[in-house]
Formats: C-alpha cells, structure tokens, sequence
C-alpha cells in the first residue's frame, strides 16, 4: 500500500527541505526585509498545520485505529500520539537556545549590521545546528503523511517549504556577513534541508518493520501534535512580529480557508 508512494514521499520531503535556499536569495539580493511576505507565508503556514492537524490528520489516525481497537481505545491512542508529539516537539525546542532558535524572526538589515564577524559565523553554525534539529521530525511528518495519503504530504510539504524560508534567512545573514561568501552561507542553509529527507529516511528505516494499522494511526496523531506546537510556538508568533494589525490572524484564516477548499475539491 505505502511502496508505491515511496519516491514521491521522498521528494515532496527533500523539496520542503531544501526551500531553506530561498531564504539565502532573499538576504542575498535584497536590502530590506519584506515584513509582509513574511507575515503572510508563516501564517498562511500555521493556518494549514493547524487545519490539516484536526481536520485531517487526528481523524485519520482514528479510521485507522479503530477496526482494531474499537471507539474508546482508539481515542486514547489517538490522544496519547498527539501529545507524544507536542511533548517531543516542545524538548526538541527547549534543547534550542532561545537567541539562536530558528523561527526567532531574523531581518535580512542584519547583513549590513557592524557587529563581531567571529560572533555572526558561531550565530550561523549555531542556527543551521538548530534548524538541522527542528527539520528532523518535519521531514519524518512530510513523508509519512505522503506514504498514506499523497493529497495530504503535499499540502504538508507546501506549509513546511514556506516556513522554512525564513529559516534560511536565519543561517544565510550571519554566516554572508561573517565570511563575505555567498556560496557558503548558500551552502550552509541549503545543507540544513538535507535534516528533512534524512529524518524521513532514518524514521523509515527504523519503523518499516513496525508498520501496521496501529503504529500508522499513531504517528498521524503524533505528526498532528508536532505541527500544531510548531504553528503556535513558532510559526504564528514569529508572523505576528514581522507583520502589522491582524496581518498574522489574517494570513492563517485564509490558510485555513484555502486547505479547506482543495480538500472539499478533492473528496
């Protein structure tokens, strides 16, 4: 059922991935950060975490407990992966230095900044460190929602790809501004994508023999609680400080909006 979906699952996850390169573009080629853009990429972004994670993800996960755990004990599991999920998802983030966390809103104005360059390259290392460790189980939730259901890891790998840009605005500005080379900070950030299709590999390698109704029910739920603690620890509040207003709120109802409709064009 899940081999035949095998090389999409990898693709659309070292794709998602390596979207941190616009990132590098953008600190690159442009003087001014482009707060909107921003704004509206990681809200929309959250907005189609947190609608997949409920609408789809979570009752996923039920359909495919319940034939062989019944109603109750299927909810439990259910519950119990997606706050396995949040819970491991939260450490990851806490093991993260809160200056060098990676959806600390960076500004491409840091590039022209006259600070220490010994201090902006350690910045950089420690950033793609940081994002090498978030995008890890981001690339195990793209693949294995792919491997299930391919409508759904590409929705999944769209939402992940844009917040992954300002993820490589946050490795490309320290490390361009420290050693004067575009082609190693570019390099460095793209290098910090290849932790998306590497965890994909490593989960799968890990849990193929483990595969069955029960353990696929499980780490939807799980993949649910990983998205919907990214979305409001990182994605939205990091939205709400590049953007003005309800700029944020905005952008992450019409995410809503826009996975609730390809999905009703779907069915």
């Amino acid at each position: 059922m899940f081999e035949e979906n095998l090389l999409l699952a990898f693709s659309l996850t070292a794709l998602a991935g390596l979207s941190t390169g616009i990132g590098s573009f953008i600190a690159f080629f442009t003087r001014h950060t482009n707060k909107v853009f921003l704004s509206i990429a990681l809200g929309f972004s959250a907005g189609v975490m947190i609608y997949i994670s409920f609408v789809e993800l979570l009752p996923e996960a039920l359909e495919m407990l319940e034939p062989v755990h019944g109603h109750n004990m299927a909810a439990w599991i259910m519950t119990m992966g997606f706050f396995a999920g949040v819970f491991f998802i939260g450490i990851i983030d806490r093991l993260v230095p809160e200056h060098e966390n990676p959806h600390e809103a960076r500004k491409v104005e840091q590039v022209h900044e006259r600070v220490d360059r010994g201090k902006m390259r350690r910045m950089g290392i420690l950033a793609a460190m940081a994002i090498a460790i978030h995008n890890f189980p981001e690339g195990m939730a793209t693949f294995f929602a792919t491997l299930a259901d391919p409508t759904l890891g590409v929705a999944i790998a769209i939402a992940i790809a844009l917040h992954n840009i300002p993820e490589g605005i946050a490795v490309a500005v320290p490390i361009y501004y420290a050693t004067k080379s575009r082609a190693k900070a570019f390099w460095l950030s793209m290098s910090t994508g290849l932790a998306e299709p590497l965890g994909a590999l490593i989960g799968f390698l890990v849990l193929r023999p483990f595969i069955s109704p029960t353990s696929m029910g499980f780490i939807f739920a799980f993949i649910a609680g990983i998205m919907v603690f990214i979305s409001l620890d990182e994605l939205f509040p990091a939205a709400r400080e590049y953007g003005k207003g309800h700029l944020a709120i905005y952008a992450l109802v019409v995410g809503m909006l826009v996975m609730a409709i390809t999905l009703l064009l779907l069915m």
